[in-house]
């Protein structure tokens, strides 16, 4: 009688070789090679058993992270524009640019976020520009092409 195959999913991907290890079992004898000490060597603070200290703690000494100054500030609200060139609107199918058509075109992700137009490239048609923002030079390409960048 034939094996019957089943098809290979994430749902039964075999373990690849050395992925799993049996544990060592620390503390039982010399014979096992992790006997007495169980494998923390002789004294000193992390062979006690609170002896692991937290990241960046120096025994004491001023932190690295305190020592040194601290300058300006992060925005943690902060946005970051998509972009897109100017050699891709050339994609869209008409001369309405916004970041509802930049979308629909597969050019940027979402249309709640902001959005700037590069100058990488030139503008091939007059584009009507609403709603994103622009570089210096491609608002300048744009408006040489006869479009309009409003904002």
């Amino acid at each position: 009688m034939a094996e019957e195959r089943t098809a290979l999913g994430l749902h039964n991907l075999p373990k690849p070789r050395g992925a799993t290890t049996t544990a060592k079992r620390k503390g039982r004898g010399p014979g096992s090679g992790l006997g007495k000490t169980a494998g923390r060597g002789h004294k000193g603070q992390r062979a006690r058993a609170s002896g692991n200290v937290r990241p960046g703690f120096e025994g004491g000494q001023m932190p690295l992270i305190r020592r040194v100054p601290k300058r300006g500030f992060t925005n943690p609200f902060r946005e970051a524009a998509q972009a897109v060139n100017l050699k891709d609107l050339t994609r869209l199918p008409g001369t309405e640019v916004t970041p509802a058509t930049l979308v629909a075109a597969g050019m940027v992700n979402r249309a709640d976020r902001p959005v700037k137009i590069l100058g990488t490239g030139d503008a091939t048609r007059a584009y009507a520009v609403s709603g994103c923002r622009c570089s210096a030079s491609a608002r300048a390409k744009i408006e040489q092409a006869g479009g309009q960048v409003e904002g």
